[in-house]
């Protein structure tokens, strides 16, 4: 009986040792599978779902005028108070700036120095030019007195040669015509004769260009149309110093807008431009911003946008009335919407917004998951497999290729489906073939 007992009794220590045998090796498999999954990096993941990929393109900007007219003044004169700045609306008659009077007279006295010693190289040349003249007409007048003089004396000359060879035909005829030494006297009045008649041809020639050299035009001369220009000018310049001289040196407004640019200071001299821009308030206003060169293929030439101005919620429906490439930032470009009448002022802030619908994709993600290097883009795809502590999870990665994306979505192909579990973010980093944990 007593042997039984202890029989029944080992029984049950070995039944309760090969429990705790087995509840110890179970712990062991659980806390060695704790120890491994926790080294594991741990994933979150997506499926791709079916998305229209939007684009959404928003830029600040700034309200500009749609029209400015340059406001100029007198240049040289030095700028003594300034009464206005950018922003400012004036009215016309408005005192924008005034001048150094002192500076003025200076200016005025330098200008009257110029006129006087300008006026002075103008008399000498009309005197000069008038003296000229008298001369030419004494000359011509002595020209073609030579000239009678030479013709009634050449005249005579030949007239009396004439007269000679007249002579000496009578008295060869008187001879019978057979006297050699009356021949000879003949044949020597006709050769003076012609002489005579090609001396007095040839200084009657001479005499006749003497007058034509006397009254062929001189060269032109536009030194006196020149004096007598700048002369006018500097009159014009002196009247208008006179008028701002008149009014104390005030300089106003003749137009009513909004000041958006001034380009003079204080102490400093006014330029040969314009000296500040005068928004024309009949023209409307433009949002003006800046687009990359990403932002410009999702933003055309009257395409519709969105408009929010100043610290506004609401936004106002335009459009891009003009779009161009910056001159200043190669590869930015410039674009500008008319507003409606009364929106918004010069120099006020605003954002403008584009959405562009875009083309609908079967399989997107986010752009999270997408990975590049160089030229290739994957993402990896987590999968099932038999592992040395059963079944485990592990990243596979799929070549794809990136359609189209925006912020919050990526479009793309490869091998991939609807079912696809595609890692999105992981607590460290991964490589093909790792196990991971969700």
């Amino acid at each position: 009986m007593e042997t039984e007992k202890s029989s029944d009794s080992r029984k049950k220590k070995i039944a309760l040792g090969f429990f705790i045998f087995i509840v110890f090796m179970w712990l062991c498999t659980v806390l060695s599978k704790g120890i491994y999954a926790s080294k594991l990096p741990i994933v979150a993941i997506n499926r791709t779902e079916e998305k229209y990929i939007e684009h959404i393109v928003t830029v600040d900007g700034i309200i500009v005028a749609g029209n400015k007219n340059p406001i100029t003044a007198l240049s040289g004169l030095r700028v003594e108070k300034l009464m206005v700045q950018a922003g400012d609306i004036v009215e016309e008659g408005d005192v924008l700036f005034a001048v150094d009077m002192t500076d003025l007279e200076e200016i005025m006295g330098e200008k009257q120095s110029q006129i006087s010693k300008l006026q002075l190289q103008i008399d000498t040349l009309k005197y000069n030019e008038e003296l000229a003249k008298e001369r030419k007409a004494l000359d011509e007048e002595r020209a073609r007195e030579d000239y009678d003089t030479t013709a009634r004396y050449q005249n005579t000359l030949v007239e009396r040669m004439t007269d000679k060879v007249s002579r000496a035909e009578d008295e060869l005829d008187n001879a019978g015509g057979d006297d050699e030494a009356l021949r000879d006297a003949l044949q020597a009045a006709a050769y003076a004769e012609a002489d005579a008649k090609g001396q007095r041809d040839t200084l009657m020639k001479e005499a006749e260009r003497k007058i034509e050299d006397i009254l062929w035009p001189e060269g032109a001369d536009s030194t006196l149309e020149s004096y007598q220009l700048d002369l006018a000018a500097l009159r014009e310049d002196l009247l208008r110093y006179q008028e701002i001289k008149d009014v104390g040196g005030q300089i106003t407004s003749t137009k009513s807008g909004l000041i958006t640019d001034v380009y003079i200071s204080v102490g400093g001299r006014v330029p040969d431009s314009a000296v500040m821009l005068l928004a024309d308030d009949t023209v409307p206003y433009q949002f003006k911003a800046s687009l990359n060169e990403e932002q410009k293929s999702y933003v055309e030439l009257n395409d519709k946008v969105s408009l929010t101005i100043g610290g506004s919620r609401k936004g106002t429906d335009v459009s891009v009335d003009y779009l161009t490439e910056s001159a200043n930032m190669p590869g930015n470009y410039e674009v500008y919407s008319n507003l409606p009448e009364g929106m918004g002022t010069p120099g006020l802030s605003g954002t403008m917004t584009r959405t562009e619908a875009g083309e609908k994709y079967p399989y997107c993600v986010s752009p999270l998951a997408i990975h590049t290097e160089g030229f290739r883009s994957y993402v990896y795809v987590v999968k099932e497999r038999d592992g040395i502590l059963g079944m485990e999870y592990y990243v596979e990665e799929v070549n794809v290729k990136v359609l189209d994306e925006n912020e919050y979505w990526a479009a793309i192909e490869g091998a991939i489906d609807s079912d696809s579990q595609i890692v999105i973010s992981s607590t460290k980093g991964v490589q093909n073939g790792d196990v991971v944990r969700f």
